[in-house]
């Protein structure tokens, strides 16, 4: 699937004017004021039980590998991590 504004290049005059007539066309997700991002907090700051959560789920996923008594062969290695992958 082409890109159709790549973020190599900045954008022409036109590509900007088609970006914010889409965006002024979007009744469900008008673009913010500056009042309404002066309002802005951090998603910890509102939800801390919920940044807590997803800190301890992201912990408990890096930190629960288990040791491999197996020998280093990478295809097996490979194998148990693909095994793995799919119940968590």
């Amino acid at each position: 699937m082409a890109i159709k504004y790549p973020s190599t290049r900045p954008l022409t005059d036109e590509e900007e004017a088609e970006i914010q007539r889409m965006i002024a066309s979007d009744p469900d997700n008008p673009e913010l004021t500056d009042e309404e991002l002066a309002m802005a907090r951090p998603f910890r700051e509102v939800f801390p039980d919920l940044a807590a959560s997803i800190d301890r789920e992201l912990a408990r996923r890096n930190g629960s590998k288990p040791a491999s008594p197996i020998s280093r062969n990478e295809a097996i290695l490979g194998s148990f991590r693909r095994i793995l992958l799919t119940f968590l």
